[in-house]
């Protein structure tokens, strides 16, 4: 599932609308009005429109709501409806927000760092979206430093939260993005390999890694038939956790 111009919509909260969507096409209907029809006001727009004069009239005047400035946002960066190369990244992403990260109440998207996911490797992530980075909590005592976009960032956390990711508190998610289950095999391999380099434990005096969720069992599930469905290895699950054998790690790309 990719971001699309409603499903972007749709992470905003409107006072009159419902559904935020709504809102664009009547937007989208304004405009188209207005083109057809030069001469006519606010007034006679809204009355043919069946719409609140005052409603339109910052919209014939070169106003926009959010939910518009957002999709056209993440279309100039190409994160709506994206091509092949801009969906891998954007999963990639995904992993890194999933796995070491979070989108804030605000919808900014922010990623720490780990001991096996450096500062360039996030930079690298993001800048393969075309965001350029800023970083937090930098030698902060007990916190890892953060990452998270110099430009767009509500947008892209927008279109994160689209795809899946959770907007605020991430351990109620129940199951493992269908954007993912939906990309080709090469990019949900590549989700696998972000996500336990996030998340992978070794475990002392053993040569397996070890994957713990504080998140449903359905989502311990699925992201146990993932893992599965990417390397020949064995894995395997249990109450909480889920257990790549040392061949699987390997696979994965893990020392």
């Amino acid at each position: 599932m990719e971001p699309t111009a409603r499903s972007i919509a749709r992470t905003y909260s409107d006072r009159v609308y419902p559904d935020p969507w709504e809102k664009v096409e009547d937007y989208q209907r304004v405009q188209a009005y207005a083109a057809e029809h030069p001469k006519a006001g606010r007034t006679a727009v809204g009355t043919a429109l069946e719409l609140p004069a005052g409603r339109v009239r910052p919209w014939l005047s070169g106003g926009k709501p959010d939910p518009v400035r957002g999709i056209e946002t993440a279309s100039a960066n190409g994160w709506l409806d994206p091509d092949c190369d801009m969906a891998g990244a954007l999963v990639e992403l995904l992993a890194h927000v999933l796995a070491g990260g979070s989108v804030d109440q605000r919808f900014v998207p922010a990623i720490s760092t780990g001991r096996r996911v450096d500062h360039a490797t996030i930079e690298d992530a993001f800048a393969a979206v075309g965001v350029d980075t800023q970083q937090r909590h930098v030698n902060s005592d007990g916190r890892a430093t953060e990452l998270y976009p110099a430009t767009d960032a509500s947008v892209l956390g927008r279109c994160l939260v689209a795809m899946g990711a959770p907007h605020g508190m991430k351990t109620a998610l129940d199951a493992v993005p269908a954007s993912v289950w939906e990309s080709p095999e090469p990019i949900r391999q590549r989700f696998v390999e972000t996500y336990v380099a996030h998340r992978g434990a070794h475990l002392e005096g053993k040569a397996t890694t070890r994957v713990q969720e504080e998140r449903p069992a359905s989502y311990l599930e699925d992201l146990y038939a993932l893992i599965g469905e990417c390397v020949e290895g064995n894995v395997s699950i249990g109450e909480r956790a889920v257990t790549i054998s040392a061949d699987a790690a390997r696979e994965l790309g893990l020392s």
